[in-house]
């Protein structure tokens, strides 16, 4: 089976993804991560990349095209992947297209995390992180057991990410929807589209997708 997740930044696409691979055994293919993985080992679509990014351009589709071609390639024949992070443009989903068709492979369902926008810039907002395990809490809905002290770990000390902050939210959530209104017609027009409330548990909100995929 192969997907697309949708939602803004804090919508919690990335847990949901992450929970699909541990639980379904999917594949979660991050374009961010595949140019950085591409450059990094120097494949011929790489290096093609490296020369674009060194000279300050963006990355052409070609080549992000190129590098989820490779990336399934790689990839068992019946290994359901997670697209994320693409397609942004309706001429980049028409290329998702050809890339599956050409490796037998079709496109199941594009499920988007709804948000509501107040409600995410307090999520957003509000969060920190265990600065030496990585644990996460929130100001309103999640704080250490003991005030100033990691429950994982016993660390004292937390940091919070630098666009976490309300203005940052806001601008992503445009881009956001700029990004994604041209291509949602396309998957609209096909009856495969599905919505699920990003604002819910993170259990809820699994529960929910789990239903789409296994309708």
């Amino acid at each position: 089976m192969n997907i697309i997740l949708l939602g803004p930044p804090g919508a919690g696409k990335g847990t949901q993804a992450q929970m699909l691979v541990d639980q379904r055994g999917m594949k979660q293919l991050s374009t961010g991560d595949m140019l950085r993985a591409a450059v990094k080992a120097g494949t011929p679509i790489g290096l093609k990349a490296k020369a674009v990014m060194d000279a300050g351009e963006l990355v052409s589709d070609e080549i992000v095209s190129g590098i989820i071609g490779d990336a399934l390639d790689e990839l068992g024949p019946d290994t359901g992947v997670i697209f994320d992070g693409y397609p942004r443009t309706a001429p980049q989903a028409a290329s998702l297209d050809e890339i599956l068709a050409a490796r037998g492979r079709a496109l199941h369902h594009v499920i988007e995390l709804e948000v509501n926008e107040a409600a995410l810039v307090d999520r957003v907002t509000g969060r920190f992180t265990c600065a030496k395990c990585g644990a996460g809490y929130h100001d309103k809905h999640k704080l250490p057991k003991v005030e100033g002290v990691c429950d994982v770990c016993g660390s004292t000390e937390f940091k919070r990410r630098p666009d976490d902050n309300e203005e940052t939210v806001r601008t992503r959530m445009t881009e956001y929807r700029a990004k994604t209104a041209p291509i949602l017609p396309i998957y609209e027009a096909r009856n495969i589209v599905s919505r699920v409330d990003g604002m819910a548990s993170m259990d809820a909100v699994s529960a929910a997708i789990a239903g789409i995929l296994d309708a």
